[in-house]
């Protein structure tokens, strides 16, 4: 949910986006949490977590700057967690939960704000601006802090059972949506990952991804030809054998963009 009078009111120039982890053991409030951040392009989700050792992993792979955190969790709590996190890093918290009794020793830890659940999406987005002038790296400057391909992300991150392991985009051939996760086709196998298409758009190079349909995203440089499929329709192959099928709506745009291969 994009919150305009918000956003307008504090950001007048080109602004690094805000990378967010959601960190909460219950997956349907992490799933409300994505849906009122849906739509900010100040701001991208470069993970959740379920618990906080599954969090301070991510922590260490993706390097967010900010925590939507839970505070009653199974094993280490989010209080736990985030006074660990304070005496080593700068990463912002902002603590979201169904009681208001931790409030104080919340911001004992200097947490940025304390949002009781369910959300108020007015309060979210004043708590947004808040981490945000926290960072002065994150402040609007005549001059981007990131250039825009940084903004992108070079490796998807996925859950194994030996812990998180990185699959960079160079070694993805396709991206299939799979309900509410993707799986991540490389040349040897497919990775699952949990995540929407809506959201990967915003952190995938469209330089190096293309979306082909409302349910793929492909390599350019692993397109290798275009071959004709039903009426108009069309079907992109792969460098690596076998191909995927180009959504009624891509059909003229990756006709024209890819022509030549």
């Amino acid at each position: 949910m994009v919150m305009p009078a918000e956003r307008d009111a504090t950001v007048t120039g080109p602004v690094p986006r805000l990378r967010i982890l959601l960190v909460d053991d219950e997956p349907l409030a992490r799933a409300r949490m994505r849906v009122l951040l849906d739509g900010r392009e100040d701001i991208v989700i470069v993970g959740e977590a379920g618990d906080a050792a599954t969090a301070s992993e991510l922590i260490e792979a993706v390097n967010p700057d900010l925590l939507l955190l839970d505070i009653e969790m199974p094993g280490q709590d989010g209080l736990s967690l985030a006074q660990t996190l304070r005496a080593r890093t700068e990463i912002g918290v902002v603590f979201v939960t169904a009681h208001y009794e931790f409030a104080v020793v919340a911001f004992e830890i200097d947490a940025i704000d304390y949002l009781l659940k369910p959300v108020d999406p007015g309060r979210l987005a004043t708590a947004l601006v808040k981490a945000r002038r926290s960072r002065p790296a994150m402040e609007p400057s005549p001059t981007p802090a990131r250039s825009a391909e940084n903004d992108y992300a070079n490796t998807l991150w996925v859950q194994s059972r030996g812990g998180l392991v990185g699959i960079p985009l160079s070694t993805i051939e396709w991206i299939e949506a799979a309900r509410d996760y993707v799986l991540l086709h490389t040349d040897s196998r497919a990775h699952i990952l949990r995540a929407t298409m809506t959201g990967l758009e915003r952190q995938l190079d469209p330089a190096l991804m293309v979306r082909v349909s409302r349910s793929a995203f492909v390599r350019r440089d692993a397109i290798v030809g275009l071959t004709p499929h039903g009426r108009g329709g069309l079907v992109v192959i792969l460098a690596g054998g076998g191909g995927v099928k180009v959504g009624a709506t891509f059909v003229a745009g990756i006709g024209r963009q890819f022509a030549n291969v």
